[in-house]
Order: C-alpha cells, then structure tokens, then sequence
C-alpha cells in the first residue's frame, strides 16, 4: 500500500523492465557472461506548460527520490543483489511537449544520482544519455564500473525502449546495470597503459 501511494505521487503510468545476457560472442561463450538490464519508469511530465524561468526545484525534491529508490530495487532485484552490480547508467527520455531540461532535473541532481550510487553501493560518477523524442524511441545508455571508472572492460552499453512512451506529455527515467564485463575484454586498462603521445607517435601519424 505505501508503495503504491508513493508511484501515484509521482505521477506513474507503467514500470517497464528488459534483461539481456550474451550467451557466445565470436563463436565462443565468454568465461563469465554478464547480465545486463534496464528498469524505466514512465511518468507524467509534471512541468508541462511552464516555461524556462519555472524553478524545477519543488518538483525535483519529491519525485526524483522516489524514482532513484523504485528503479535501484528493481535493478537489483533483477540482476541478482547489490554486490553482483558491477556496472551502472542513467538515462532520461522527455516526450516532444517538454523541455530538455526536464529529464535532466529528474537524473541530474544528488536527489537521483546520490541515492541510486549509494543504493547500488557504487563510488563513481553515473554516466547518463538524455533525449526529447516520441514513443517508442530506442536510447543508448552507457554503462561503467560503478567503483573504478577507469576500469576499461566495463566501458559497454545497453539499450533501452518503452513501445508506448514517452507520450508527448510524459517522460522515461532509466536505471541500468550490468553483472559483469563485456565479453572477451581485451585491451587492457588506463592502469597498465603505455604512455601515449603526439609526440611519441609521430613516425606512426600519416
């Protein structure tokens, strides 16, 4: 009951959820496969009408929580528990009515990207692709290693698309996650790289 009073504050129309797992890539089954998922939120645009000099702040404070919480339960609930996390992304679709800006304020700010890193006990930064576009619209979101950026075999993707939404009047939050690398990374690491310059590799430069 508490949790269905908390969705119809936010203005919620549906929870859509997508899991992928790579079972062989270039002929072989990668030695751990990782599971990949996406959780998105359709809600209504609660700034529509309102034009740029609207203070997004009230708004903010009282729905951007409640969706960092409803998707980070569900990201881990479907990749198996907070500590098999390894990779994390955020993502935000506006319907055509809306701003910009007003995906940016639902994933942009600590009252989202805090609490899904400390609810998904992460460290890095969330990277994150935003859009406006019509339903049905496909988004690549980027994912890396939610406690060691630099860690070049989490630099992957995942897409994410809700068939009906956004309706020009709503917007999709994203939270998506990753088990694991992708399969068969091989090219190192910002760690063990060679030092590289313009410098260094001017007999190599056309």
């Amino acid at each position: 009951m508490q949790e269905s009073r908390r969705e119809d504050s936010i203005g919620l129309r549906k929870l859509v959820l997508y899991r992928e797992t790579v079972v062989t890539e270039a002929g072989e089954q990668p030695a751990d496969p990782a599971l990949q998922a996406t959780v998105a939120a359709v809600i209504t645009n609660p700034w529509l009408g309102t034009g740029p000099s609207r203070d997004l702040s009230p708004e903010v404070t009282r729905i951007a929580p409640v969706l960092a919480q409803l998707l980070s339960d569900r990201l881990i609930a479907v990749l198996g528990g907070v500590d098999a996390v390894e990779a994390f992304g955020k993502a935000a679709i506006v319907g055509n009515s809306g701003e910009i800006e007003h995906g940016g304020a639902l994933i942009h700010t600590p009252y989202f990207g805090n609490l899904m890193r400390e609810f998904l006990e992460g460290e890095s930064i969330i990277c994150f692709a935003d859009t406006r576009s019509e339903a049905g619209a496909a988004l690549v979101v980027p994912l890396w290693h939610k406690t060691h950026a630099a860690t070049r075999s989490h630099y992957q993707t995942v897409t994410a698309r809700v068939s009906d939404a956004p309706r020009p009047d709503e917007i999709v939050i994203i939270a998506a996650g990753s088990t694991g690398p992708r399969p068969h990374p091989r090219i190192g690491d910002r760690t063990t790289d060679p030092a590289v310059t313009v410098k260094n590799l001017e007999s190599a430069l056309p």
